[in-house]
């Protein structure tokens, strides 16, 4: 079986590439198109594409060439906060890219089944009443990457719709784990608890709103449920993937906090806070367990652990590489 996923070098398509190498006979292929720093480990047992998908031309051409059983589209902009000074590039990624893909599938693998990655930012402003947000709670997006990921969303259904693609969506909520970027919240406290540590800052972190609940669900957890979702949803269907659980960004903090020794003053900071912030938001999963039998397995303190210890080896070794020394 040919898999090809998009967006294999990122936070999520690395955690589903590594996933998939313990899956019996499976060819990963992956479309990269900067960096590849997070698949550095695997490159010798995968199938790479560089290109860009915004390139219809490539696109069409990588499909006829990786000839995909499966595809899973994770590349995308994923930078909520970012979408409000650069909502174009937003629109442009996500919408552009994913058009690209389905075309050139409808037209040289038609076969194949696909998973859309889509987002809990589609229903924006959910109401109390609506908790835990089901896959019937109406969109009311309030941010433009909000706006994209409905595109996405819609765009997928379509073409299941006119076209009789086998695209199953998924809408992820808030994915955490060891690599992601620092712009998202439990991977910027830790990095900067590492970087306290180290006597690289001063002993103060930097915070935004930290009332807001959210349902954190590990990456290894999410990409399980993105590969059982392909493989197990019916084509046309739309699952959310996330824990089922809230927890307050104080108690990410605070759990963060009690695992470093090291005194740490708290400061807000204005320019973490987003114009529109929602109180809580929280996964009603019981439509994907019931299709595929997933459970997320990795409890949210042992998924914070493995970030701050993740964040420490690099800090450790950005010191030793400035220092000349071989990490």
């Amino acid at each position: 079986m040919r898999v090809l996923i998009t967006g294999i070098a990122g936070f999520a398509g690395s955690a589903l590439a590594q996933l998939l190498l313990d899956e019996p006979d499976v060819e990963i292929h992956g479309v990269i198109h900067r960096h590849d720093w997070r698949i550095r480990a695997m490159r010798g047992q995968l199938q790479l594409h560089k290109g860009d998908l915004r390139n219809p031309s490539w696109v069409d051409e990588m499909i006829q060439e990786a000839q995909p059983d499966v595809l899973l589209h994770l590349a995308a902009w994923s930078d909520v906060g970012g979408s409000w000074s650069q909502p174009w590039v937003a629109y442009e990624l996500n919408i552009h890219c994913q058009l690209n893909l389905l075309e050139a599938v409808r037209r040289f693998a038609p076969e194949c089944r696909v998973l859309v990655v889509g987002s809990n930012e589609v229903y924006g402003r959910v109401r109390p009443e609506d908790l835990p947000v089901n896959e019937e709670t109406p969109f009311r997006p309030n941010s433009p990457y909000g706006v994209s990921k409905i595109a996405q969303d819609m765009m997928a259904y379509q073409y299941w719709c006119n076209y009789g693609l086998s695209i199953v969506r998924v809408r992820s909520f808030n994915n955490i784990g060891p690599g992601q970027a620092d712009d998202f919240v439990a991977s910027a406290f830790a990095r900067q608890i590492a970087e306290i540590e180290a006597g690289h800052r001063e002993p103060v972190l930097q915070v935004g709103n930290l009332t807001a609940v959210r349902d954190f669900t590990d990456v290894r957890d999410v990409v399980t449920a993105y590969w059982l979702a392909v493989q197990k949803g019916e084509p046309g269907a739309v699952f959310n993937v996330g824990s089922g659980r809230g927890d307050s960004i104080q108690t990410v903090l605070d759990t963060l906090l009690a695992m470093s020794d090291v005194p740490i003053r708290i400061e807000q900071d204005p320019t973490r806070l987003r114009p529109s912030d929602v109180p809580a938001m929280i996964c009603d999963n019981r439509r994907l367990v019931e299709a595929t039998g997933w459970q997320p397995r990795i409890d949210l303190r042992r998924t914070l652990q493995d970030v701050l210890d993740g964040w420490r080896q690099d800090v450790q070794g950005n010191r030793a590489a400035a220092r000349g020394v071989s990490a």
